[in-house]
């Protein structure tokens, strides 16, 4: 999260053009789908502790160099400064391909089945106070000390994460149940998402609100010639949702949103958009804090059941390869939702595209909740 508002805030510093900062995510989507597939295969037969500490060595090496492309060492460097940050983005994305998959697998190996609803609202949680802090952090590092210390706060704490992996205790390799060919294995996880209409449903509906409603790619140009806050408003600004998200997480760990789960998913990316809408609109900044929170807020309670259906409803040894399908359709509509947000600021501007994500979304929930019954019925 320190690396991302760092990244964002300099390659808007050095471009000065929207579209650079979606062309970030898709440097870091392409990578990161062309491997999900093949990623899921190997998690599935393989050590997933030993795959998640290599996919955090390889996130260490990205920080570093991108520490050492900061501290101006190469001539070379000042002019194409860009292109270098955006090859070190495109690796870290091989290595986020198998990071989605093997730390879902391995959670399902560590917590038992009956805690999988409050372990992975917990899991939420945690995650979401370092998004809060992240941002943050990152953004005020930045705006005090320069770039090349907020990268190296970063290689510190990937760092500190991989010591602390160490400590974490192995488990088996699930057995096999199939024993076909590597290509059949590859398509059944893709086959068992789209044959199952509850799965499917559920991360089309995350896949399409976060591809049109995300808006965290552009928030360098709001902070910086909309709001005017400079990089330290950019790390307060990211940080919001993630500041609601951990209000409505722990608000969740007491009183899970199971029981009528598809009909509070589809409320809650209905208002989701609706935040995003309100966002684009505003000139003030406490309004803007306050709209990026409550989508957060949002976002937290799909988050929440999404993670628990696949959990619940994915046989242990395809855990991997659906989670593989499921970055496809989530991690990595992020960074194509970065794209896509910089393509339209572009063509359009940066607020009427922002307003045009939020007003697809609500659409989006509207198609689903007309094309998935199934969701709307939906209990766990």
């Amino acid at each position: 999260m320190v690396q991302a508002v760092t990244v964002g805030w300099q390659v808007y510093e050095l471009t000065k053009d929207p579209f650079s900062l979606g062309l970030i995510g898709l440097a870091e989507a392409i990578p990161s789908i062309l491997t999900a597939l093949v990623s899921g295969h190997i998690v599935d037969i393989s050590d997933r502790k030993k795959i998640l500490l290599s996919s955090y060595l390889l996130l260490f090496l990205c920080s570093f160099l991108l520490f050492f492309f900061s501290t101006n060492a190469i001539d070379l460097l000042n002019t194409q400064r860009v292109t270098y940050i955006y090859t070190v983005i495109f690796i870290s994305g091989i290595a986020r391909g198998f990071v989605m998959p093997s730390s879902f697998a391995f959670m399902a190996q560590l917590v038992p089945r009956e805690l999988f609803s409050k372990a992975i609202t917990w899991n939420i949680t945690v995650w979401q106070i370092g998004a809060v802090l992240g941002p943050a952090t990152g953004g005020l590092i930045y705006g005090f000390y320069g770039v090349s210390i907020s990268y190296l706060t970063v290689v510190i704490l990937i760092g500190t994460a991989i010591f602390a992996m160490l400590f974490v205790s192995k488990k088996p390799v699930p057995e096999l149940s199939e024993h076909n060919t590597l290509s059949d294995r590859l398509a059944a996880g893709v086959k068992f998402v789209f044959k199952n209409k509850i799965i499917l449903g559920t991360i089309s509906l995350d896949l399409f609100a976060v591809l049109f409603g995300g808006t965290v790619a552009m928030l360098p140009v709001f902070a910086s010639d909309i709001l005017s806050t400079g990089p330290q408003g950019l790390g307060m600004l990211r940080a919001a949702p993630s500041i609601g998200a951990v209000f409505m997480a722990l608000y969740l760990t007491r009183k899970p949103p199971l029981e009528n789960a598809g009909r509070n998913l589809l409320f809650c990316i209905a208002g989701f958009g609706i935040s995003i809408i309100v966002f684009a609109v505003s000139r003030n900044f406490y309004l803007s804090l306050l709209t990026l929170a409550l989508s957060g807020m949002f976002d937290s309670v799909s988050v929440v059941i999404r993670q628990t259906i696949i959990q619940l409803k994915t046989p242990e040894n395809m855990k991997g390869r659906v989670s593989a399908v499921n970055s496809i359709f989530i991690g990595s509509s992020n960074e194509i939702g970065a794209f896509e947000s910089g393509l339209a600021a572009k063509l359009m501007g940066i607020v009427p595209s922002v307003i045009f994500g939020g007003v697809m979304t609500l659409i989006v929930v509207i198609i689903v909740a007309v094309s998935f019954p199934v969701i709307r019925k939906l209990k766990l």
